[in-house]
């Protein structure tokens, strides 16, 4: 097998491969890593710059709310729906052809969007986007499980989820100084010339890998799957505008789940699965989907609701805000830039690098909650702990999710990791944002019982400082549930791992 795989590497007629070739993974693999972080990083970069430019959008365009959120909710959505599907694509048809084609969409979206003369080409543009995305973000990862060997994986995949964190503290940066001395499309244009290099580059240097076993396409799988990611994500995106009991929310969030439900049902019956349910028997796989799910949720959540408590609260503008939560951010970048956890892995082992990890995160969610009320001085601490908490867990978690499906399968186990990412970050919106509303509802009974509101229809300072503590309190309150769950979460994550790590030991000893 190593023989065969070594030759394969080497062979210009034989390019394909299913697994890292031995003595270190492919000779050229930290130059790979950069052009597929360049690439990550051109995704990651659009999302965080868009949110800058919502203001300039509503102006330029005339964009009402609505149209804002379909600007937004459109790449999303798209991206979300298509993530399994351009997994298992990539592991079919080759993870190289996958991820020019994703560059090239990207690309051609990026051009699009930038010259727009409407919202409704925007959104469309946005949609196209979307697709490059999906592709993108699945197989950067799956190329990266390629070229890497167990020894080096972790630390690559470090270095990758440092790109992640990157991306969401230098775009308010960027968006900011792109706004300043260009118009609004500037900001997809500059994505251009980032996704030309990135395209000559993979061409030149990404070595081409897929599934040799050359299952047939499970195209209804793959209907299913997007269809039924789309209408949750959807569901979870419109619940806090449009509220969750409302007809579009329920009859979105129905349709997803019973679309999904059939998926699965399908997936248990056909022989040649887009995603082999089995995986989730596998209590490695099942303990680093939950903690991957967790870790999103308290990122995802929190950065959600200090987002608005940084501007209504403590009186900071969006750019601003922007940059206070780029410590959390930061750290990680800084810790996963010197390998902390990649260090640690080997010493500690999977499931008490998790814990340590999730542990860390809550403490950071707790002492937002306790600290960061009335000043960012106490924030500012939780961010950082935060941080150190996702540099830690979740590296080590995307690890244990692609060491548990088979290399041929990478495609599909990026897109679990990046479905699980989505759903978290959805998830952690939602529930946190509902706990907040509902503590903020209770101390402050106005008929539209959300903050902008409530301070509008204040006709004294004293009754504002009253609503601002009302939304601080909610604040607080929503935090301290979130801690409850990432640690609850990541303990019983690590459990799972250790379960699993005990029964992979004891085989050999049976045998």
């Amino acid at each position: 097998m190593t023989a065969t795989t070594a030759e394969n590497h080497n062979s210009p007629e034989q390019p394909e491969q299913t697994a890292p070739p031995a003595g270190g993974g492919h000779p050229q693999r930290w130059l790979i890593l950069g052009v597929i972080c360049l690439a990550q990083l051109t995704v990651l970069l659009d999302n965080t710059v868009l949110n800058v430019a919502i203001p300039s959008l509503t102006r330029e365009l005339d964009a009402s709310t609505a149209d804002i959120q379909w600007v937004i909710s459109a790449y999303s959505l798209v991206q979300s729906g298509l993530l399994l599907t351009a997994g298992s694509s990539a592991d079919r048809y080759g993870r190289k052809k996958m991820l020019a084609a994703g560059l090239v969409l990207f690309g051609v979206g990026s051009l699009v969007a930038g010259l727009a003369g409407s919202t409704a080409q925007l959104i469309a543009a946005r949609a196209g986007m979307g697709v490059g995305g999906a592709l993108l973000m699945t197989t950067t990862l799956a190329v990266v499980v390629q070229i890497f060997d167990d020894a080096e994986r972790v630390k690559a995949i470090g270095l990758w989820a440092t790109v992640n964190s990157l991306g969401f503290a230098v775009g308010p940066l960027l968006g900011g100084v792109m706004l300043d001395h260009f118009w609004w499309g500037a900001i997809f244009l500059i994505n251009i010339p980032v996704a030309v290099v990135g395209l000559i580059a993979v061409l030149a240097l990404v070595p081409e890998s897929k599934n040799p076993r050359g299952d047939r396409p499970d195209l209804l799988g793959a209907l299913l799957s997007t269809v039924g990611m789309t209408g949750i994500v959807y569901a979870i995106i419109s619940g806090p505008d449009k509220g969750w009991t409302s007809g579009p929310t329920l009859t979105s969030a129905a349709i997803g789940l019973v679309v999904m439900a059939a998926f699965v049902l399908w997936e248990l019956r056909i022989p040649y699965p887009m995603l082999d349910m089995h995986f989730f028997r596998n209590q490695k796989f099942t303990g680093a989907v939950a903690g991957a799910i967790l870790v999103a949720f308290g990122m995802g959540g929190s950065l959600f609701l200090l987002t608005q408590h940084l501007q209504f609260v403590l009186g900071y503008g969006p750019l601003e805000a922007g940059l206070r939560t780029a410590p959390l951010a930061l750290t990680v970048v800084a810790l996963n830039l010197t390998g902390l956890g990649a260090k640690l892995l080997p010493k500690l082992g999977t499931p008490l690098t998790i814990a340590a990890g999730m542990t860390c995160l809550a403490a950071g969610l707790a002492a937002i909650a306790l600290l960061g009320g009335d000043a960012y001085g106490g924030m500012l601490a939780g961010l950082i702990i935060m941080g150190a908490g996702i540099a830690l867990a979740m590296p080590a978690m995307a690890n244990a999710i692609m060491s548990a499906i088979p290399p041929e399968k990478a495609g599909v186990g990026a897109g679990v990791n990046g479905t699980l990412a989505e759903f978290g970050n959805g998830l952690g919106v939602a529930v946190l944002g509902a706990v907040l509303n509902a503590r903020f509802a209770a101390l402050v009974p106005v008929a539209a019982a959300s903050l902008p509101a409530a301070l509008a229809a204040a006709d004294s300072a004293p009754e504002k400082a009253r609503i601002a503590d009302a939304f601080s309190s909610g604040l607080e309150t929503s935090q301290l549930v979130g801690a409850v769950a990432v640690l609850v979460g990541g303990l019983l994550a690590a459990a799972l791992l250790r379960r699993a790590e005990r029964a992979e030991s004891a085989v050999p000893a049976s045998a």
